[in-house]
């Protein structure tokens, strides 16, 4: 099953067949919205817009946990995260479109991980995007017409306000390509839950160290957006044509990261990560 992380409208994918509307409860609260369930061709597909539907719940806000335990549970193996992200860079004007490979953190407070309250775990996020996926995401971007970036990192800030000046110019310092606010614990998470992952940034301005440009206005952003989400939609059908086999690490990424004694975990977390770490705990580990 493929799995779609963004905004609305991508569940209205031409050829999509056997629409369906799951409402997924799950032990750490509600996801954003039901999941939009459906096949096209061969391939099974949930999508959930990570806002909700109408866009109304803030980055800090959205549940990522749940969102990523209720695909999970669905069966989703790989996920692609659609989503807006402002350029720190010359050459990725808006409209185009960034695969990117690595990540910076510059959120606070946001849960992004399933473990704690009794069992520990430490997976590898040296890379955190799943190079199969990734390589699907590029080539459907590009047959779906978009320019198309390889590459790069996504620094995942707080938000809801955009960047000061100070700041955009610290991430360029850094080596930082692209900014947005969402994608960094989705990509953690799906991590643990041994999701192939990979991000399609639709890049809608660039930050405000391009003075030339003007500062970011929202309205701006949203036309480029809009502009966008036909691409986004021919590229996520493509996708589903081009899934890689799972001959990457990422089915894997548990098998050694359970730290705990599966004795000593309490019972209520042993029952409530089943779906994630159950396989472990029935001497396959």
């Amino acid at each position: 099953m493929l799995g779609i992380i963004g905004g609305s409208g991508l569940y209205e994918l031409e050829g999509l067949e056997n629409v369906a509307q799951r409402e997924v409860e799950t032990p750490f609260g509600a996801p954003s919205d039901a999941v939009v369930c459906g096949r096209l061709g061969d391939v099974d597909i949930a999508f959930l817009p990570r806002h909700g539907r109408g866009h109304r719940i803030l980055p800090s806000e959205i549940n990522f946990r749940a969102n990523i335990y209720a695909l999970k549970t669905l069966g989703v193996e790989f996920l692609v995260s659609v989503g807006a992200v402002g350029s720190l860079r010359r050459e990725l004007e808006p409209g185009h479109v960034v695969v990117p490979d690595q990540f910076i953190d510059r959120t606070a407070g946001r849960i992004g991980t399933f473990f704690g309250e009794g069992v520990v775990a430490h997976v590898s996020l040296a890379d955190p995007v799943c190079a199969g996926l990734a390589g699907a995401v590029e080539a459907a971007a590009g047959e779906a017409g978009g320019k198309v970036h390889r590459g790069g990192t996504y620094i995942c800030m707080e938000g809801p306000q955009f960047s000061t000046r100070a700041e955009s110019h610290l991430y360029r310092q850094w080596g930082a390509d692209i900014i947005g606010m969402t994608n960094w614990q989705e990509a953690k998470l799906a991590r643990e839950a041994e999701m192939c992952f990979a991000s399609m940034a639709l890049v809608t301005d660039y930050d405000c160290w391009n003075e030339e440009e003007g500062d970011v206005a929202i309205e701006d952003v949203l036309r480029i957006l809009q502009e966008n989400a036909d691409l986004a939609r021919r590229a996520v059908a493509s996708v589903s044509r081009r899934l890689p086999t799972r001959a990457c690490g990422c089915g894997r990424a548990l098998e050694n990261a359970i730290i705990t004694a599966p004795e000593l975990i309490p019972a209520p977390v042993r029952a409530r990560l089943e779906p994630i770490i159950g396989k472990y705990m029935k001497g396959e580990r």
